[in-house]
């Protein structure tokens, strides 16, 4: 028969061998609190779990793992719009990170209609195609941020509309492609701008715009003015960010489907919208 006190020996080292390793291990994995985080989206991936998009102040667009995403109970927790606090283990560069949710506030949009459902998974879904991952968005966070608590308290169809217009301008922005409304391209003044030149980009006053305006896009004054317009801005509001995002965004975007995708979502919030507005005066 083998030595016992030999055998307990070897069984020791093992023990500690794989205490040693477990340690190396854990040190490996970095653990991060990012809060608050805004889901975007929610992708199936394996049997039970999914990929989270998500966008933050900090980081902005960045995906985690969640295990056990799909199950019942973490259903009412993973819903789009909801802002989450996320513990964060980062494993290495060519892992997906892993991330444990927990709830700091629901959208609860799905409460107020359709308009302001379909308000929080449009700008949901513009963030999570069309912003590039890792580059810290503070502005644009606190606009989405404030569009989906917007939606998700039940505001009116102008606030909503007006909401809408101001988010698309700054991300029109912030992927490089803003808007000129400081002056008028054709004189330099600031003052009573009320047209958009649809090639440039840039404003144009009323007096240089008048004998064109056939060939310009409406400034709504509410986008300069702040606050919310009325029927007839919202509306050509909205014309004015469509124009801007269908060609120097959405035209050449290099996925087919997600490009439909956010052409289908815009068109049926813009329809839900304006049909929820009131009658001009």
């Amino acid at each position: 028969m083998p030595d016992s006190g030999a055998c307990r020996k070897r069984k020791r080292a093992l023990t500690f061998m794989n205490l040693s390793t477990l340690a190396e291990i854990r040190y490996d994995a970095a653990v991060n609190r990012l809060e608050p985080a805004l889901l975007l989206a929610l992708i199936a991936h394996g049997e039970h779990g999914a990929v989270a998009r998500i966008f933050s102040a900090d980081q902005g667009l960045g995906s985690v793992y969640i295990r056990g995403a799909r199950g019942r109970r973490m259903r009412g927790l993973l819903q789009i719009g909801n802002i989450l606090a996320l513990d964060v283990v980062t494993r290495g560069e060519q892992q997906l990170p892993v991330a444990t949710p927990y709830l700091l506030t629901s959208c609860l949009a799905m409460l107020h209609g359709a308009a302001a459902l379909a308000m929080v998974e449009h700008a949901c879904l513009l963030c999570s195609q069309l912003l590039p991952e890792g580059e810290a968005q503070p502005r644009l966070y606190g606009q989405v941020a404030a569009v989906v608590a917007a939606a998700g308290a039940g505001a009116p169809p102008l606030a909503l509309g007006s909401a809408l217009v101001r988010l698309e301008l700054a991300l029109l922005q912030e992927l490089g492609m803003g808007l000129d409304l400081a002056s008028c391209a054709a004189t330099g003044t600031a003052d009573d701008l009320a047209f958009v030149s649809p090639r440039s980009r840039q404003a144009v006053s009323r007096a240089a715009g008048l004998p064109w305006a056939a060939r310009l896009l409406p400034l709504p004054a509410f986008v300069l003015a702040g606050g919310d317009g009325d029927a007839e801005q919202v509306a050509q509001g909205l014309a004015l960010t469509g124009h801007f995002l269908e060609r120097d965004v959405l035209a050449g975007h290099p996925h087919c489907k997600a490009r439909e995708r956010i052409r289908a979502a815009r068109a049926r919030l813009a329809g839900l919208l304006l049909a929820g507005l009131p009658p001009p005066g």
